[in-house]
């Protein structure tokens, strides 16, 4: 058994809207993976606790990230692109789970490498939906890089 299967998976939730953060946690307490999903509201927290800084220096290494792209204080997009260059960040996949349908801001996540690229719907029950078919596929069905494994 890989040590991914013997531990929870480590999840990064960046996202400043309450309502959107609150749906995304509730859909992910009920699968069937188990799961420690962290939060946090803006960019600049997210590369803390991603490089293990202040407040955050005893953060996990994700083994997934949830990423809004229109974020306070650092967005999603500059987020992307300092993780992809970071050797040691490099190999957690990103999801970017935003609002924006708009073709430029689909274009630059992939070309910042962002593993996909999700639109949140607006309806309740679709959004859970969408939550729920990323916690199959991602925790389910495809094999995550070990911390051991990324450097």
């Amino acid at each position: 058994m890989s040590p991914i299967e013997t531990r929870p998976i480590q999840i990064l939730l960046v996202e400043d809207s309450p309502s959107d953060a609150r749906l995304t946690i509730s859909a992910l307490q009920l699968a069937k993976v188990a799961n420690e999903l962290h939060h946090v509201e803006d960019g600049v927290e997210a590369m803390e606790f991603l490089k293990r800084q202040g407040k955050y220096r005893n953060s996990p290494r994700p083994d997934l990230i949830l990423l809004d792209l229109n974020l306070p204080k650092k967005d999603g997009r500059e987020v992307l692109e300092e993780m992809k260059v970071d050797a040691k960040l490099s190999t957690i996949p990103v999801i970017v789970l935003t609002t924006s349908s708009a073709e430029k801001d689909v274009l630059r996540s992939y070309q910042l490498h962002a593993n996909c690229y999700v639109t949140k719907p607006v309806n309740f029950d679709r959004f859970l939906e969408c939550v729920r078919s990323i916690e199959h596929f991602w925790l389910s069905v495809v094999v995550l890089p070990t911390e051991e494994n990324s450097y």
